[in-house]
């Protein structure tokens, strides 16, 4: 019987309540009533949405409606629309080959940032990127999948195992995690506009991730699981505007 090494952090102070709200109030989002007949405008506002706060997280912010518009030519902000565009097709990937994904995610993210040649090229330890690679291919499908994500993020934020904008490969990584598991299937939840909005604590709580100290990693857990409710939250305010212009 395969046993899942992450769920020893579910024992964690107020890691587990933290995660099941998170999973109740994505819940509830997904039942609005915009996803039945406009799910497809809705997950590409999440979409967008999500992408420009990736690349305000990497210190590139800008006004959603002037990227919406395409007047923002900032390599970051067009590498994070790239990845965002591209998520749909790593999903099957990830849990198979995800070094072959993580380098892809780099090419699509750091395009017009970094020299050509470091594109796709791992720059961090090896050792800990087999190890995270090896929990995303093994871990049992009955993991929680908010914590698989957690965790896949804040290795590659700890890490950064590429040349230049390192954490939107972070990020669309847990993403991947989170729609490949089963959690967010459709890509709605924009895990990354809830980072934003919490960003002294996404800055602070990743840092104490990379202590490895038990407090630390409770921290980002708890930050990850208010961010994912974050994101559910706006989840319904882009459903309320698509039905209001409908």
């Amino acid at each position: 019987m395969l046993v899942d090494p992450l769920a020893p952090l579910l024992d964690l102070a107020d890691v587990a309540p933290a995660l099941a709200e998170a999973r109740d109030r994505v819940d509830t989002a997904m039942r609005h009533r915009a996803l039945r007949r406009h799910g497809g405008q809705v997950a590409a506002e999440a979409s967008l949405r999500a992408a420009v706060a990736s690349a305000a997280l990497e210190g590139h912010a800008y006004d959603v409606e002037e990227v919406r518009g395409g007047t923002v030519t900032d390599p970051v902000v067009q590498g994070a629309l790239r990845v965002a565009e591209g998520l749909g097709g790593l999903v099957d990937l990830w849990p198979r080959a995800p070094r072959q994904v993580l380098a892809k995610l780099h090419v699509l993210a750091a395009r017009g940032v970094v020299p050509a040649d470091d594109l796709g090229k791992l720059t961090g330890s090896a050792d800990r990127i087999g190890g995270l690679a090896e929990l995303v291919t093994k871990n049992p499908d009955k993991s929680q999948p908010v914590l698989l994500a957690a965790i896949v993020h804040a290795e590659l934020l700890t890490l950064r195992p590429f040349a230049g904008p390192s954490g939107v490969v972070a990020r669309a990584a847990a993403r991947l995690t989170l729609i490949n598991r089963g959690f967010d299937p459709r890509g709605l939840i924009a895990v990354e506009i809830g980072h934003l909005a919490r960003e002294p604590e996404y800055v602070g709580s990743s840092g104490a991730y990379a202590t490895g100290t038990p407090d630390g990693v409770r921290s980002w857990l708890r930050h990850y699981a208010a961010a994912v409710s974050a994101a559910a939250d706006e989840l319904t305010v882009i459903g309320d505007g698509v039905l209001a212009a409908a």
